[in-house]
Order: structure tokens, then C-alpha cells, then sequence
């Protein structure tokens, strides 16, 4: 399957891929699991937030005026839950005054669709930058939906960023929001008959929160 997308931005630091080798392993108790998808987060993060736009403004240092130069929109980090809890403290490590929000997902066992249970935003979403965090990239359907939700919000510039995919939800994320960019830590190779990618690392939720 092609993957060839001009929006997708497809990590290639030895670190990220250290650390995505050391999250997959079985053997990687609940502990370890967060505070790997806390310092993945934080390495892809900084990568994602590479591209945001400036403004210049007046400071005074201890030795002359100067310019500075300042973040020209401000951002809101919005967690699909629950696994996209794991990443919003290293996003905040990065962008301490942004806001966040949160969409509640979760995936029919029978169809995969995405099912919504809880929806709740910055008032002034729209102004902000959206980053959608989620560790696995898996149909799709997830992503696809909550970008949707911003978009209904009035949100303009989004931002994806996961720490595993798959060539199927990369595609239907561009079939459905050809604008939004998306930043990927590892792209594996398909998904089961499940839906569960493929090497992949087992369900994210669960190895976060131990409720294997």
C-alpha cells in the first residue's frame, strides 16, 4: 500500500526508533510503558511544533533591546482517550501554555468503528492550533473522528501526531482530511483481522494504565 504522502512526516531519529523498539517489547511493564511514550512523545512533539509560526516583538535583555520572537498562535493538545493521556506531559513540557482538550473514543469490538462518549474543548479551539495525540494509528476511524469534531469547532490547523501506525490509517486519514499533517513515530506493517496493528505493541490503553 502507497504511503507516499507529501503530509505525512515519518520520523527517522535513533532515539525515537530506540525507544518505539523498547515499547514494543512484551517484557515492558506498565512503568516503563509511560515513561517511554512520555519520551517518544516529547522527541516527535518537538518535531511537529518545528513548522509554527512566529511573530516578532520588542524585549529589553540585561545588556540592550532586541527582538524577540514569540509563538504567533497559540495551541490546544487534545488527547484522544484514554491513551493519548500517556503523551499530554511531555506536549506540556514542550508548550506549558497551551490548553487541552479531550475527545472520548473507543472502537466497537464488532464493526472497529469509532463509537464518541465525550467531547469537551477550549472555548476558543478555533483560534488555537489543534494537536491530536494518540499512540497508535491503527483504521484510522479514531483520528478521522476526532478531527472532524475540531473541524465542526471551527478548528482551521491540526496537527496528528502518533507514536505507531498503520498504512491503512494513514490512508484513511488523508482520504478524509487531506490538510492535516501527520507526525509518526513508526510505520508498521498492516493490521490483523482484528484491527490491531501488526507488529505493533498490543493495546496502548491497557500497557499504560495495566489493565492487561
Amino acid at each position: 500500500m502507497s504511503v507516499n504522502y507529501p503530509r505525512l512526516h515519518l520520523m527517522d531519529h535513533p532515539l525515537i526508533h530506540h525507544k518505539i523498539s523498547m515499547l514494543r517489547m512484551q517484557e515492558t511493564n506498565s512503568k516503563d510503558f509511560r515513561q517511554l511514550v512520555n519520551e517518544i512523545a516529547l522527541l516527535i512533539g518537538y518535531e511537529a511544533t518545528r513548522d509554527l509560526e512566529l511573530h516578532d516583538a520588542p524585549i529589553v535583555t540585561p545588556m540592550m533591546p532586541t527582538t524577540g520572537h514569540f509563538l504567533a498562535k497559540n495551541v490546544c493538545l487534545v488527547p484522544v482517550l484514554r491513551a493519548g493521556l500517556g503523551m499530554v506531559d511531555a506536549m506540556l513540557e514542550l508548550l506549558p501554555a497551551s490548553r487541552v482538550g479531550h475527545i472520548g473514543l473507543y472502537r466497537d469490538p464488532v464493526t472497529t468503528r469509532p463509537v464518541e462518549y465525550y467531547c469537551k474543548l477550549p472555548p476558543d479551539v478555533k483560534e488555537r492550533v489543534a494537536i491530536v495525540l494518540d499512540p497508535m494509528l491503527a483504521t484510522g476511524g479514531s483520528a478521522v473522528a476526532a478531527i472532524e469534531f475540531l473541524k465542526k469547532r471551527g478548528v482551521t490547523r491540526i496537527k496528528l501526531v502518533n507514536i505507531i501506525g498503520a498504512p491503512e490509517g494513514v490512508k484513511a486519514v488523508f482520504e478524509a482530511h487531506p490538510d492535516v499533517d501527520i507526525y509518526l513515530g513508526a510505520l508498521d506493517e498492516g493490521l490483523n483481522d482484528h484491527a490491531y496493528i501488526l507488529p505493533g505493541l498490543g493495546d496502548a490503553g491497557d500497557r499504560l494504565f495495566g489493565t492487561l
